[in-house]
């Protein structure tokens, strides 16, 4: 076996206001705790602008991805984005979103949680799901508790009702751990099944 399937690696994690007030945390905590992973950290908070501010990317290359994948929804669905939210420009659409993703992440109490395990960052994202919840895998969280569609947000003018925020990749999961929690609030202890798998 190489290293990396051995190293125990950290992702974050966070249930967003909507999964938890459906009441889904003890859940996404079953699902997490039943595939192997462990949570390090874990706790409850109500987030200010400012905090998720810095959660989410302002780079140029965030908001066109953002800007792009808006767009591409609405040309799916053949809608005109000028006329729904007076814009086809991909950075305005871009920032536009990302406002929408602060207003969400503010409107209400959040779960944060670190959690380690082999390959934990993609292990996570796969028990998320997809991003666009309708098209989210049966048996993933988003495919399970969420029909939130890309259109219905938009029109709403808001972001998409999607339960869960998981790290992209090393980098994101290092910079969002550091966010949300001090290096004393995470806990290393050994589960059973790791002596099966290393």
């Amino acid at each position: 076996m190489t290293k990396s399937v051995l190293r125990e690696e950290r992702t974050f994690m966070m249930v967003k206001p909507d999964g938890v007030r459906r009441g889904l945390a003890g859940e996404i905590i079953r699902r997490i705790e039943q595939r192997g992973l462990k949570i390090i950290a874990c706790s409850l908070a109500a987030p200010k602008r400012a905090e998720i501010d810095k959660h989410y990317p302002k780079d140029a290359k965030w908001i066109r991805r953002v800007g792009e994948k808006t767009l591409s929804t609405f040309a799916q669905y053949n809608i005109n984005p000028k006329k729904e939210i007076g814009t086809d420009d991909i950075e305005k659409i871009g920032r536009i979103v990302r406002e929408w993703l602060l207003d969400y992440m503010t409107s209400g109490p959040v779960l944060k949680m670190v959690i380690e395990g082999v390959h934990a960052i993609d292990m996570v994202r796969k028990l998320c799901g997809t991003t666009i919840p309708l098209a989210a895998e049966l048996g993933s969280i988003r495919g399970d508790f969420s029909a939130d569609s890309p259109i219905a947000a938009q029109s709403a003018m808001r972001a998409i009702h999607n339960l869960v925020h998981a790290s992209e990749n090393i980098d994101e999961a290092n910079h969002e751990i550091k966010l949300w929690f001090k290096s004393a609030d995470l806990h290393s202890y050994r589960r059973v099944e790791e002596e099966l798998m290393i």
